[in-house]
């Protein structure tokens, strides 16, 4: 069988053994893959402050991450379950609980990795790299920057912000 997984831009495929599951060729597996991509970026309320990923293996879509209105959760479903192929989807995407105090540490870092100006060029376009994760004052930056030097000053200015508890950097580099 083959699987597919995607988080924040990175693909990887694999091979494994499948039971009792319609064996999925790796092209559909590719296509199913792109357009899961696809429609999860267009969900209008998807933002910097919500995290999607997702694995296909075959026909089935796992999805994952955290996101801040539970409305996004069911869109991302829907949204997904609707494209050619795709025969389940398992939901897994976590509504993070809403939190006054949580909304101010999300801006004060948006603010803080945003507008440094070494980290600038990642403000542009509508769908930003770098997602701020914040549940409960703990902190995971996901997503993807250039080098490694982007990935560290984005961890130390998350870590500069008060009220963090801790920041977990799970930023991929790309290049």
């Amino acid at each position: 069988m083959t699987r597919a997984w995607l988080c924040l831009g990175v693909i990887v495929l694999a091979s494994g053994v499948g039971f009792a599951q319609r064996e999925a060729s790796p092209k559909a597996v590719e296509r199913i893959t792109r357009e899961v991509r696809h429609e999860l970026l267009m969900l209008p309320w998807f933002g910097v402050f919500d995290n999607i990923a997702y694995k296909v293996d075959g026909y089935d879509v796992t999805l994952l991450g955290q996101v801040t209105r539970p409305s996004l959760k069911s869109d991302a479903e829907r949204a997904v379950k609707g494209i050619e192929g795709v025969e389940k989807v398992d939901n897994q995407i976590e509504v993070l609980p809403p939190s006054p105090a949580d909304d101010r540490i999300r801006m004060r870092l948006f603010r803080a990795i945003y507008e440094y100006a070494p980290l600038q060029k990642y403000e542009l376009g509508v769908n930003k790299p770098i997602r701020i994760i914040v549940k409960s004052g703990y902190v995971t930056l996901e997503g993807v920057v250039d080098n490694e030097n982007d990935k560290h000053l984005a961890e130390i200015r998350a870590k500069s912000v008060p009220g963090t508890f801790t920041v977990t950097n799970n930023l991929q580099v790309t290049k």
